[in-house]
């Protein structure tokens, strides 16, 4: 594992980097950067740029209070869990208000929320409610009634005094539940269709010995809730794709590993990146204000392999491809428009990313610059093996900002494809992608012998013959001398 870089940058250089983010005269209140193949801050184009934001009294209802999550369905509708107000807020994307969901009917009688911090609306509109106070996820059909109550799960994984308090929610094609709930660090709950709890999603698995599975197979329920494996990770956001994987984000203090992409079976199978790490920004300090690793609260997955995640320490989205690459930063805190105070979630609307501010009780959207769309183009065009168009859209890529690397990687990788290995070469050298340059590299060490063998084999034959011929004069001069 690489040895964790700080944040004590010269004077000097930080000026540098401030003349470098003025070449490229993106009018935005945040910096913009990426990280090179050393680890080390480069600055970009906006891949991102602020464009509008929304409160509740935009909409006429009042302020939210404390918003701590929101949903985008897949036809436009936004749904805000407007936790202070004890409501959910839903709009068009076009933020026109459609209706306001605080309370339900439960067995003849009124019900409502208290603090709902978490939502998930599935495909046939059923809305799922982690209302947290109330130690219950709520899950309603469309037309507001009472589909589903769940509460007060029961195992023997979980202790008698276990309060479930859920925060996030989202559920898999198979109706599958999965929960985040305060201060379980076993993992995500899953949950099925019923409702009854089955098993931890996410869990980190600690080797134990054959003497420890003895002694926990004859312990006792009390004995074993004690004896609990610890995990050293809390999670905060979660999502689920069309296949069913549930990527999740959790607290990461050593800023190595914060997201995670789980199978139906709760395993971790993402593709990291070493170089990234898949927890937020590389560099920080230590010590002072906004210090630390970061904070990721909550992640959203994108089209064609591509995810987001919001950092609430720092206020910064990053963006990954499906093969862990970073992809592009952006945003920060402050109180500019496009800036944030506390982001708590994050969601796309079409193109565009949105995110949830808790403290200033707003979402903030931001639409795509020409640079970000190349790059969410190209990374598009990889992903669904269309190399080709791939490699155009890197270039253009490229023309904007010239340090790309990975654009250099991305068309290396295309040419090594399509058995141009030469370019290979040239473009992952580039790129500083050793891996890739190596087999690039042998690759074109083939073709030169390949291209090659009918000369290297005629000049064996050559020096074989010669030898024999020279060997016979000398033989012939002995034997004349004796």
């Amino acid at each position: 594992m690489r040895k964790k870089r700080l944040l004590f940058i010269p004077l000097m250089i930080a000026l540098m980097l401030t003349f470098n983010t003025i070449a490229y005269a993106d009018d935005v209140p945040y910096d913009t950067y990426n990280y090179d193949s050393w680890g080390d801050i480069v600055y970009t184009p906006a891949a991102y740029v602020p464009e509008k934001h929304l409160s509740g009294a935009d909409l006429g209802i009042g302020n939210f209070v404390t918003p701590q999550d929101f949903y985008v369905t897949d036809d436009g509708y936004i749904y805000v869990a407007d936790t202070g107000n004890n409501r959910i807020v839903v709009t068009t994307k076009d933020w026109k208000l459609v209706k306001v969901i605080d309370q339900f009917m439960n067995d003849g009688k009124k019900d409502g929320f208290k603090s709902p911090s978490g939502i998930y609306v599935t495909k046939d509109k059923r809305v799922y409610i982690a209302d947290t106070d109330n130690n219950r996820v709520v899950a309603l059909k469309d037309d507001g009634s009472l589909y589903q109550i769940i509460s007060n799960p029961k195992s023997e994984v979980l202790a008698d005094n276990f309060v479930f308090t859920p925060q996030k929610v989202t559920v898999d094609y198979a109706n599958r539940v999965y929960v985040i709930a305060k201060g379980m660090f076993q993992g995500i709950m899953a949950f099925d269709e019923t409702g009854n709890f089955t098993s931890f999603s996410g869990t980190i698995n600690v080797q134990i010995t054959t003497l420890e599975k003895i002694w926990r197979k004859f312990s006792t329920k009390a004995q074993r809730s004690r004896q609990s494996l610890f995990i050293p990770t809390e999670f905060t956001g979660i999502d689920v794709d069309s296949d069913g994987f549930v990527f999740a984000t959790n607290v990461d203090n050593e800023g190595t590993q914060a997201v995670r992409r789980l199978n139906p079976k709760g395993q971790d199978v993402i593709d990291k990146n070493d170089k990234y790490k898949l927890g937020g920004d590389l560099i920080f300090r230590l010590m002072g204000d906004y210090s630390g690793a970061s904070h990721i609260s909550d992640i959203v997955v994108r089209e064609k392999g591509i995810y987001s995640v919001v950092d609430s320490t720092r206020g910064r989205i990053f963006t990954y491809d499906h093969e862990g690459n970073l992809l592009y930063i952006f945003g920060g805190l402050g109180s500019q428009m496009g800036t944030f105070k506390m982001p708590t979630a994050i969601e796309k609307i079409d193109d565009n990313i949105a995110v949830l501010d808790s403290t200033n009780a707003e979402v903030l959207t931001f639409s795509e610059t020409e640079y970000g769309k190349l790059i969410n183009e190209a990374v598009g065009l990889r992903y669904d093996g269309d190399e080709t168009k791939a490699v155009e859209k890197w270039k253009q890529v490229l023309k904007l900002d010239s340090n790309y690397e990975l654009a250099y990687v991305g068309i290396g990788k295309s040419y090594l494809a399509a058995g141009k290995n030469k370019l290979a070469m040239k473009y992952l050298k580039l790129g500083m992608n050793k891996e890739y340059y190596s087999i690039a590299f042998k690759r074109y060490r083939n073709d030169i012998l390949k291209d090659n063998l009918g000369y290297i084999l005629t000049g064996v034959v050559v020096i074989i013959a010669g030898y024999s011929v020279v060997s016979r004069v000398k033989k012939h001069k002995r034997e004349e001398q004796n």
